[in-house]
């Protein structure tokens, strides 16, 4: 999958992920006071109040790639095809069933019939084809890929690009064949499409409210895009188990539940999202009670939160964190610097010292559950003599990287990402390198700096989207990007044919060789993969965390 122009994905705040509802009765309190004790009645009401890390940035998935956005709209829209509960696979979702192309060029999605939006349109393929070709004609401002990244990301382009950066369009057309049949084209073979389908931001809204709450006005500027019309802010509409109830920034967004849900209705009968900063303040606020659960609990608080009774819960890794390098420095162009530092780096120490139990040493650019991983490559094991010989065959003096790192920010990849660099930091010297360090704010300073490629050595990592190799080889280094500004072809080429091919097998063997690659060309330096952490309640019942944060609440049932 090809990545045109600068990724900023789920870069609002903390990303998202786990969400665990609780009725009110679990905490003993009612809606807005959870700790009050309410018996019954609360029991009947059945409110979830979540400590959010900060509001959504908007309610139109077509225009999200933050977690708090995601978080909620995935409970109001749905896809085509959905995420296999607690899994990576594809599984059904408005579509019943699909059928692909031998040249995987053309998918055939049947639809489920009985289906309506939240305001009584109905659903059907006509509905399917509005919203692609209404991503596919995007204008302006809107085809940024700050405002539409994941169509950015996926398709490359619109029936007319805006912009250099901006590639071929991938989609070739949507075509409702009848009321519940939906073929979609496409300009080139893609067997990643599949899965990318199962992302929020393709979930498929009312065609008549996009238009009547005018959807696509969109204002500012590609930094700070400014949502002119209603939809994404008061009028939200898909075809989910809860519909959008109120929303006042800063205080708190309701859904409730939808009392016509074609599948099966939601336990619940109101969500309530409430911003809270620090994470520290809504530990603080599920002790007091005032709040049901939050996310991404720091691990140096997880055994403070069991001894006040607070249920953990685990999210299993679909994650990496890594050390990159930026080709753009001239130090960095040179690969025997670049395995220097490999060797350098004690992982193994890094990731015992500042990650949680059930953290591990990455050794690839992919989570080790992922089908293709191996490690038939080139390893770079923890070498301080190796290093210093390395930087001797060099021919580089005295070598010196600017090392840059965020401050303000913390991911299940990256906890600690001050405490990450300090350890890297002794580990560099140590092999003879001179260190200088440089901090910034995570957004948008630091984000922007180093995917513009102007941080020779920096911290970042990637949580994945969806089951696919692609998304996370193919994102990094399927072509040239600022951000590691090399030009590979070998590499370049064996990740298209990998995108490209059909026969799940040969696909296999195009990930492998390309891991390879990689290695061998030593572009970073992943080094762990991380559980995430949430907290809440003892009494959730029937909650099964996604790998990639697409967590859906009406399962839940509540003690």
């Amino acid at each position: 999958m090809r990545r045109y122009g600068m990724p900023l994905r789920r870069t609002a705040a903390v990303t998202a992920g786990l969400v665990l509802l609780l009725s009110a009765a679990a905490c003993g309190g009612d809606e807005e006071n959870p700790g009050t004790g309410g018996g019954t009645e609360a029991a009947r009401d059945s409110t979830f109040i979540f400590a959010s890390s900060a509001d959504p940035a908007i309610l139109d998935p077509a225009f999200h790639s933050d977690g708090e956005s995601s978080r909620v709209t995935n409970q109001i829209f749905e896809t085509l095809v959905a995420t296999e509960e607690g899994g990576t696979g594809v599984a059904p979702g408005l579509a019943e069933s699909w059928e692909v192309s031998e040249d995987a060029k053309t998918y055939t999605f049947k639809l489920r019939r009985g289906v309506r939006f939240h305001d009584g349109e109905p659903f059907n393929a006509a509905a399917v084809c509005a919203n692609f070709e209404r991503w596919y004609n995007f204008t302006g401002l809107a085809q940024a890929d700050s405002v539409s990244y994941y169509w950015v990301t996926v398709f490359r382009g619109f029936a007319k690009n805006e912009a250099d950066t901006l590639g071929e369009s991938l989609y070739g057309g949507c075509t409702a064949k009848d009321d519940s049949t939906v073929e979609l084209k496409l300009t080139d073979s893609s067997a990643v499409v599949l899965s990318a389908l199962t992302l929020s931001s393709f979930s498929i809204a009312s065609p008549k409210a996009l238009k009547d709450y005018k959807a696509d006005e969109v204002s500012g500027t590609a930094e700070s895009p400014q949502f002119t019309g209603t939809f994404g802010t008061e009028h939200p509409i898909g075809t989910g188990p809860f519909k959008f109830g109120s929303w006042t920034r800063g205080d708190k967004l309701e859904l409730v539940r939808n009392d016509d849900y074609w599948g099966e209705k939601a336990k619940l009968s109101k969500i309530i999202f409430r911003p809270i900063e620090k994470a520290a303040d809504r530990a603080q606020a599920l002790r007091a009670g005032t709040v049901h659960a939050f996310d991404y609990a720091d691990p140096a608080d997880l055994e403070p939160l069991r001894s006040a009774g607070v249920q953990i819960l685990e999210r299993a890794p679909f994650n990496m964190g890594y050390l990159g390098f930026s080709q753009r420095t001239e130090i960095m162009k040179n690969q025997k610097i670049r395995q220097a530092i490999a060797h350098a780096i004690n992982r193994e120490n890094v990731v015992k010292t500042k990650y949680a139990t059930g953290a591990k040493v990455a050794n690839a650019f992919m989570p080790d559950s992922l089908w293709s991983y191996s490690e038939d490559f080139a390893k770079y094991d923890y070498n301080v003599e190796k290093a210093k010989q390395l930087i001797a065959e060099s021919g580089v003096s005295n070598p010196t990287l600017e090392f840059c790192y965020p401050s303000g920010v913390s991911r299940a990849y990256m906890v600690d990402p001050a405490g990450n660099f300090q350890l890297m930091k002794a580990d560099l010297e140590a092999a003879g390198f001179k260190v200088t360090p440089k901090t910034s704010p995570w957004s948008p300073d630091y984000l922007n700096t180093a995917q513009a490629g102007d941080c020779p050595l920096f911290l970042l990592g990637w949580n994945g989207d969806f089951g696919d190799p692609d998304n996370f080889l193919g994102t990094f280094f399927q072509s040239f990007s600022n951000q590691w500004s090399f030009r590979n072809e070998e590499i370049f080429k064996t990740l298209s044919d990998a995108e490209k091919e059909p026969d799940q097998a040969k696909r296999e063997a195009l990930y492998k060789q390309a891991n390879a690659l990689i290695a061998d060309f030593v572009p970073g330096v992943p080094y762990a993969q991380s559980p995430s952490f949430s907290a809440a309640a003892k009494n959730v019942q029937g909650w099964v965390p996604s790998p990639v944060l697409n967590d859906k609440f009406a399962s839940i049932s509540l003690n």
